[in-house]
């Protein structure tokens, strides 16, 4: 395994990112990305010939299925640790892992929300018309423990908490909000700015320094079965236009070591 892995690493460096392959790759990506990740592995495909198969959902639930065996190329986690934990177990290469950007969430509401969200920002869900506030599964979505956080910080878990309302995953608890099951959702801005949400609601952001750096990392798995077009589109998400993409979807640039 570990020399077909140099001779993929040295074909990859001489053929360069952007060379075609003409590979098939199945990604297991966080919901927050569902946006981005569309749009970069459309671009991709029209570079180099190579197809990517998305798979969405939460990052726990990823985590969980790669470690006992599911059959993806890549993992792009909304939560750095989970890469980590399957580069030490074994499942991931560890040379591969790379942190490519930092999430937001926000607070969103649908247009026709009286919630005037830019306003109040985090005291809207103090209103008593506020019956219900969608978030993910802080068990496993790392965009549900960073909406815990923000409320534990704002001193509002204790008195929302029963009207909280799980969702699989972000963008569950977007759907949740969408069709009325809930008032107001902790979503990720990645979601809140995307063109299919941006026209039916208003946001606020809620400010980083009220949760943990959601920091996000991707990762090639060490039983890909391509591991060459792996590592080509994990290279191709450092290339400047896929950074951009990112960034207008609202995620913000990693910290640097």
């Amino acid at each position: 395994m570990r020399l077909r892995w140099l001779i993929c690493v040295t074909l990859l460096l001489c053929l360069g990112p952007h060379a075609a392959y003409g590979g098939q790759i199945t990604v297991a990506a966080a919901s927050d990305l569902t946006f981005a990740l569309n749009d970069m592995a459309a671009r991709f495909h029209k570079e180099t010939g190579n197809d990517v198969r998305l798979v969405f959902g939460s990052s726990g639930n990823f985590y969980t299925q790669i470690a006992n065996g599911a059959p993806f190329d890549l993992f792009f986690s909304a939560d750095v640790d989970y890469p980590r934990k399957l580069a030490a177990a074994g499942w991931a290469q560890p040379t591969a892992l790379y942190v490519y950007a930092q999430g937001r969430i926000v607070l969103w509401a649908p247009l026709d929300s009286r919630l005037d969200l830019r306003r109040l920002g985090m005291s809207a869900l103090l209103d008593p018309r506020v019956r219900r506030i969608a978030i993910a599964n802080p068990a496993h979505a790392p965009y549900g423990r960073a909406a815990v956080a923000a409320l534990q910080h704002f001193r509002m878990y204790d008195r929302l908490r029963d009207k909280l309302v799980l969702g699989e995953n972000i963008s569950q608890a977007a759907q949740f909000v969408e069709s009325g099951n809930a008032d107001v959702g902790v979503l990720a801005l990645s979601l809140a700015a995307a063109p299919t949400m941006k026209d039916k609601g208003t946001y606020w952001e809620i400010p980083a320094d009220a949760h943990p750096p959601i920091e996000q990392a991707a990762v090639v798995l060490r039983e890909a079965s391509d591991q060459l077009t792996a590592q080509a589109f994990l290279d191709y998400l450092k290339q400047p236009e896929s950074q951009a993409i990112l960034r207008s979807y609202g995620f913000l640039a990693p910290e640097k070591p």
